[in-house]
């Protein structure tokens, strides 16, 4: 799969390789010429490249070695489909640098290596695995278990990870083993449940080279399950012959599995049955969830391979005293990096792998929208507890709905894991069920179940279930990571209550939310029946959603300043003293401002030591009372400067700052009219929170009577968590803490900046309630941030800087405008005729090709973004994301690029 397994090259890519450099080439027979690889703190890595045959077929090879004596372990690193083994040089590096002899090759059909692609036959790439192993045990440097038995691991990702498994099974010398990212049963992978994944296996010959590059009767195999839309026997009998799970049984060696999150190739109930076979067998298993997968997201790439290479230090190694990490683990998002808009990751764990429905948990359903009812729309008179609803299959299957799109699916399933849904499922063609509002947050981790009678007018029925995440309102829906899973439901089975499976997930669902079972007649990436029918489905029971309690999240690491605090306050003090000494006589009041919260006139501040370079430049603008305004800017617009010199921790070269008519400077009197979060809140990690703003409080000499602590903390909304000490928050109890913090004495103008900064979705939405009630009460309160979706749905006035100047200020309406954008970013240049297909679609405005060509700016006149989708796949558009442009987003790069964009 060249568009995913693609991916794994650049993972290996992005780690630190060491500084390459020739050091000698000695003919070695026929192997090729050696390579050293070294940098300053490792030992130099040689590099053999020679040419093996093996049954015939030539195999390219590659073996690294570091200096030493004595014999070490050894490790084969297999690549994924489409790749070749310069794709795994650089973990290949890496591990000879850590003691191991290490060898890779490209697979059969790939590279340099001759054969056709079988698939990781027993009989050809398996016993190609055996051959290396033979090499292995004639080398003087690797260690032996035996005469022709070397001790050694295999691992790799996708294509890779699947030959390292079935060597295992069919190669008793294996020891240990480390699948990324692949598949048990081959033939459960690409045809779940006898429904042919249709868009993964046409990717999967296609990046392969073409069905001529295949072995003969999978080429006929393929073709024929392609025009019939149906697997039948003989195709899974082949596929599951050659895949990891015919010799399950027989891998009893300790298995480090590692399974994307995101990934709708081959899904997280893939690495759950080799993880209840191999651990049924009596061997170790680690089971390791990552954020990635073969639809894109975060691979987690230098944590992967430093637990790959921990998993063979214990096992290959024998090192007793190695940390090969939990029995299970699980990577969630912990916030979003306010410099990238990137997620944010944190591990979950538990000692044990908890499988995919432990700590199950009933949640009741009912029919509330009438059938077909486009979902996130309002519930009519008739849509009253429908449990048996009836939908069609229309003919042709189309169009289909969308929900995991290959070559797209990264970006929709990070979207999901932000809160944002693209998912499409069209009126019609679905039932729908919905559960009451949940009155605490929940967690799934696992696969949902739920229980179904299923009728079809003719022949299979052929259904797709998703579970969404439904907001309060109805207006947002979120499919996790973008899976559903497809189910074939034969006449036999039909009038029957059958138990439906769902996509294993880790997603979180806030209180006030619905869980929404939508079970849909077609998708896009999977074949339907053709023939047009009607179907049936009666709800049987709950929908079960495993919680899995025993995984704890790692709480989120206190950063430097919590412990920096006693030295901070000294340093503040000291500032305080040597500022009272210099400050000067400010200017009289201005009493024409004293209800204005704050007007800038002018400011300039230059960078330290430039005699030209300006931070900030003629800056003015005004906020009113009872105002949100949102400070934006790109990085090194001047926000943060000019929040300093607003607050009175740095002079500015010129100009002046008016707060309710008072001049700034340091120590200013009206400064005890302001709030402000900055740059973090340091606190004491070993006392309660509110321990913590009473302290602080005291610290400013003001009485205790004016702190107004439990108005600021109803406003912060922390609860019980105040009674606990800080070092059990949450990032987002602890940037909670901290506004409440800058709330203390109700300071007529508070001043945020980047207050979302490292919190989650649900986080963000809670800041920023707090922002809105606080300016509920006819304060005023400045926010900087880079979350510009955040800014528009808080704040009620803008000023947008760039390269220290003000590039535009007024409410956020004006700033905003009319219009709908959408960007849609792609893989390659797009060329102009395509460009203006789109522009030409029903429902679209207009569609400006980016300056590097790689992405269309869409402004949508009617249509809406689920509709723009279908068609940009239908042209053939080359998608690598379609992320769903606020208005202000459109707005802000159209100011600061000067209306370029």
């Amino acid at each position: 799969m060249q568009t995913s397994d693609s991916r794994w090259r650049r993972w290996t890519r992005v780690r630190g390789r060491w500084a390459a450099a020739l050091a000698a080439l000695l003919v070695l027979g026929a192997a090729g010429t050696w390579t050293a690889v070294a940098d300053d703190n490792a030992p130099a890595v040689h590099r053999a490249d020679r040419t093996m045959r093996i049954d015939g077929v030539s195999l390219d090879t590659s073996y690294f070695t570091s200096g030493g004596r004595g014999r070490r372990p050894a490790v084969l690193i297999g690549h994924g489909f489409g790749g070749s083994k310069d794709d795994v040089r650089a973990q290949a590096e890496k591990l000879a640098g850590a003691g191991y002899a290490v060898m890779t090759w490209s697979a059969r059909g790939f590279g340099k290596s001759g054969g056709d692609i079988s698939l990781n036959a027993p009989d050809r790439e398996v016993k190609d695995v055996s051959g290396l192993i033979d090499w292995l045990a004639r080398r003087p440097e690797v260690q032996l278990d035996a005469e022709g038995d070397p001790r050694v691991g295999v691992t790799g990702a996708s294509y890779g990870g699947a030959v390292s498994l079935l060597a295992a099974g069919y190669d008793k010398r294996v020891d240990a083993v480390a699948p990324v990212i692949t598949y048990w049963n081959l033939a459960d992978a690409l045809f779940p449940d006898g429904v042919f994944k249709k868009l993964w296996a046409g990717i999967f010959v296609t990046s392969g080279g073409g069905c001529e590059k295949f072995e003969k009767q999978l080429c006929a195999m393929y073709e024929r399950v392609a025009v019939s839309g149906k697997p039948d026997a003989a195709a899974r009998a082949l596929l599951t012959e050659r895949s990891p799970s015919a010799v399950g049984d027989r891998i009893k060696v300790p298995a480090l599995i590692v399974q994307g999150q995101t990934d709708s190739l081959f899904p997280l109930g893939q690495a759950d049955a080799m993880a209840r076979t191999i651990r049924g067998n009596g061997a170790p298993v680690s089971v390791d969830w990552i954020a990635g997968g073969h639809d894109g997201g975060d691979m987690e790439s230098g944590r992967v391979e430093n637990r790959i290479e921990s998993w063979f230090d214990r096992y290959l190694k024998q090192d007793k005293n190695t940390d090969t990490g939990p029995g299970f683990r699980v990577t969630r998002t912990g916030g979003v990096d306010s410099t990238d808009g990137a997620a944010l990751l944190r591990g979950a764990s538990s000692d044990h792998y908890p499988g995919l429905s432990s700590g199950s948990r009933e949640i009741a359903l009912t029919g509330t929208g009438a059938p077909g009812a486009e979902p996130g729309g309002g519930q009519g008179s008739a849509a009253t507890n429908r449990r048996t609803q009836t939908f069609r299959n229309p003919a042709g299957a189309g169009p289909p709905a969308i929900s995991a799109v290959p070559g797209v699916g990264g970006g929709l399933a990070q979207l999901s894991s932000l809160g944002v849904g693209l998912s499409l499922d069209f009126p019609g063609q679905y039932a729908r069920y919905d559960s009451a509002p949940l009155g605490a947050p929940t967690r799934i981790t696992g696969s949902p179940t739920v229980r179904v009678k299923v009728t079809a007018g003719q022949g299979d029925a052929v259904l797709f279930g998703k579970v969404y995440d439904v907001s309060p309102d109805g207006k947002q829906q979120v499919l996790p990571a973008q899976l559903v899973a497809p189910y074939r439901i034969t006449p036999g089975q039909q009038n029957r209550t059958v138990e439906l499976t769902l996509p294993a997930v880790d997603h979180a669902l806030d209180a006030g939310h619905r869980l929404r079972l939508v079970l849909s007649a077609t998708d896009l990436g999977y074949a339907s029946p053709a023939r047009p029918t009607t179907y049936t489905v009666s709800l049987e029971g709950p929908l079960t959603v495993p919680t899995a309690p025993a995984v704890k999240t790692a709480p989120a690491a206190l950063p430097w300043w919590t412990w920096g605090l006693p030295a901070a306050a000294v340093v503040v003090a000291a500032a305080l003293l040597l500022t009272a000494r210099r400050r000067t006589a400010a200017p009289a009041p201005d009493p024409e401002l004293a209800e204005v919260p704050l007007q800038i006139t002018g400011l300039s501040k230059k960078y330290a030591g430039a005699a030209d370079r300006y931070a900030v430049r003629d800056l003015s603008f005004r906020v009113e009372k009872g105002q949100v305004l949102g400070l934006l800017g790109p990085n090194g617009a001047g926000k943060t400067t000019t929040l300093r010199m607003l607050m009175g921790l740095i002079t500015p070269d010129d100009g002046g700052i008016r707060v309710f008519g008072h001049a700034i400077r340091p120590g200013a009197p009206v400064l005890s009219r302001v709030g402000s979060f900055v740059e973090g809140a340091g606190f004491l990690p070993h006392l309660s929170g509110r321990a913590n703003l009473e302290l602080y409080w005291q610290a400013t000499g003001r009485p205790a009577d004016d702190a107004h602590i439990e108005e600021a903390l109803e406003i912060a909304g922390l609860g019980e968590a105040l009674a606990r000490a800080v070092r059990t928050y949450s990032q987002g109890m602890r940037q909670r803490l901290a506004i409440a913090q800058a709330m203390l004495g109700m300071p007529d103008l508070l001043i945020l900046d980047e207050p979302t900064n490292g919190l989650d979705p649900p986080q963000i939405r809670e800041m920023r309630d707090v922002m809105i009630r606080y300016a509920a009460g006819g304060r005023t309160v400045i926010v900087s941030s880079h979350l510009l979706s955040e800014v528009e749905q808080s704040c009620t006035h803008l000023v947008v800087m760039d390269r220290g100047r003000l590039v535009q200020a007024g409410p956020v309406a004006e700033i905003t405008g009319s219009g709908d954008m959408l960007l849609v970013t792609t893989a390659e240049e797009i060329a102009e005729p395509l460009v203006e297909k789109v522009a030409a679609l029903p429902g679209i405005g207009s569609a400006v090709r980016m300056e590097d060509g790689r992405g269309l700016l869409v402004r949508l006149d009617g249509a809406d973004s689920s509709r723009l989708i279908t068609e940009l796949v239908r042209l053939d558009v080359p998608l690598t994301g379609v992320g769903p442009y606020h208005r202000l987003e459109d707005a802000f790069l159209t100011l600061i690029s000067g209306g370029s964009a």
